[in-house]
């Protein structure tokens, strides 16, 4: 049987980088191949972070790219491919072909176990590998696992395999209550995510405990590993968790996430850019779009040479009329009048604002 490989992409954001450093200051037994894919759009301050954490992992990170024989970057290789029809929340052609198929391809039909670093605060899975040869992990979560593993696991009829998991487990708190839950089919009223809810308040370690068990019963690369390290992670990262780690590592904070100081019509706010990626991601929110104008002019321009024969980052406007002076006025108190309505979050990062209003984007959802 081929050996599993661990592997751990780097976008370039907060939160991937923060996860390559959880993981090996905390798993440093587990031979972790580091990689990012380059999509030849990317501002400075995301190879910088790249090269900082190649220092502090002590270890290469593997620079993929697609279309390596193209003398365009990756991206206009594909555009042009493409006849100019510019990637949008609907066709997110840009995160399967320049980052989902290059990782394909790097990892081949080897059993891989593959770790994303989406927040415990977050509620999503993120655009990862459907391979049966791809497994993903989520360390920064309650649950580690992900959702094709946790639906076989609760199907209805595997109630009583998953009951004998429990009760031949090693060192196991045996609580009637798990037992009670897990013999509990699925149905209207009582969905997985309940059940899910009910196990892991019970006890995570049990639960990842029975998982394991149950994964051997499968085909999942983790089938074939006689031990698991993180079944017995109990931590949960939020955001503030992330941006202390990237401190506290030295790695530092990619300077896109820090705040820059605006003014409008004697109202004073900050902005700054909530994800890494290229700097004419269609997921960005208006604001960023305009801290792109006034803090990278050149890239601004660059994105708007994009716009032609009807395509369109946006779909309200182009990037022409967003930077219209009365439109930037408008933009930038919209963005002041939701940053009062969020003052009573805890995180002290304008990022969080962003990220709370905003749908995810494909800096650190991709693998």
């Amino acid at each position: 049987m081929k050996k599993v490989r661990h592997v751990l992409g780097i976008s370039g954001g907060k939160d991937s980088a923060a996860l390559a450093i959880y993981m090996r200051d905390n798993y440093p037994h587990l031979d972790i191949e580091y990689y990012t894919s380059d999509t030849g759009k990317e501002l400075d301050e995301t190879y910088k972070l790249i090269d900082n954490l190649e220092i502090y992992l002590g270890k290469k990170i593997t620079r993929l790219s697609a279309f390596e024989n193209s003398p365009e970057s990756p991206f206009d290789h594909k555009l042009m491919t493409l006849g100019g029809y510019l990637p949008s929340p609907q066709h997110r052609w840009c995160t399967k072909a320049l980052k989902l198929d290059t990782f394909e391809k790097f990892v081949g039909s080897a059993p891989v176990i593959s770790y994303v670093g989406i927040r415990g605060d977050e509620e999503r899975e993120g655009y990862i590998s459907k391979k049966s040869n791809i497994q993903s992990i989520f360390p920064f979560r309650r649950n580690i696992w992900s959702e094709d593993v946790i639906s076989k696991f609760f199907s209805n009829s595997n109630i009583s395999k998953t009951i004998a998991f429990f009760e031949t487990g090693p060192d196991l708190n045996k609580n009637q209550r798990i037992i009670e839950i897990l013999s509990t089919p699925l149905s209207m009223s009582y969905t997985q995510s309940q059940k899910l809810h009910g196990l892991l308040e019970l006890g995570i370690k049990e639960f990842n405990q029975m998982v394991f068990s149950f994964l051997k019963t499968t085909n999942y690369p983790l089938a074939t590993e006689a031990v698991f390290p993180l079944v017995d992670n109990e931590d949960i990262l939020v955001i503030d968790d992330i941006f202390k780690l990237l401190e506290n590592s030295g790695v530092g904070v990619p300077g896109y996430y820090k705040p820059i100081e605006f003014e409008v019509n004697g109202r004073k706010g900050t902005y700054s850019r909530s994800r890494s990626g290229c700097y004419f991601c269609f997921f960005q929110q208006k604001i960023e779009w305009i801290w792109l104008y006034e803090q990278y002019p050149d890239k601004f321009a660059q994105a708007m040479e994009y716009e032609k024969d009807g395509y369109t980052w946006n779909q309200e406007e182009t990037l022409a009329e967003l930077i219209e002076p009365e439109r930037i006025i408008k933009i930038k108190e919209e963005y002041l009048n939701r940053f009062e309505r969020s003052k009573s979050t805890k995180s002290r990062y304008l990022v969080d604002i962003l990220e709370d209003a905003e749908e995810e984007g494909c800096a650190s959802c991709f693998i």
